[in-house]
């Protein structure tokens, strides 16, 4: 079974939404609550790297896509670590 183009391409800017806007409802809610008890400090850490590589992995592709739902994930989670390492310290 092959995939029309139309299709790949709605499916990878569905997949990039999603994956894009994974941390939204967390960051709502951790900065609603102000409250990161329960959230590892570890996991935010290397997500965030992940994320970063994933764009720098997406500029020397030239994949506008890459690099845009992967920003948006990593502003949303950078949130909450920064509001992490601001309770740590």
């Amino acid at each position: 079974m092959q995939f029309s183009s139309f299709v790949g391409e709605f499916l990878g800017y569905f997949a990039g939404l999603c994956s894009a806007f994974v941390f939204l409802p967390q960051t709502i809610k951790t900065i609603k609550e102000k409250n990161v008890l329960g959230l590892s400090l570890s996991s935010y850490v290397i997500y965030c790297v992940g994320m970063l590589s994933w764009i720098l992995y997406g500029i020397y592709l030239e994949s506008i896509q890459m690099v845009v739902f992967n920003l948006i994930s990593l502003v949303f989670a950078s949130i909450v670590l920064y509001m992490i390492i601001r309770e740590h310290c």
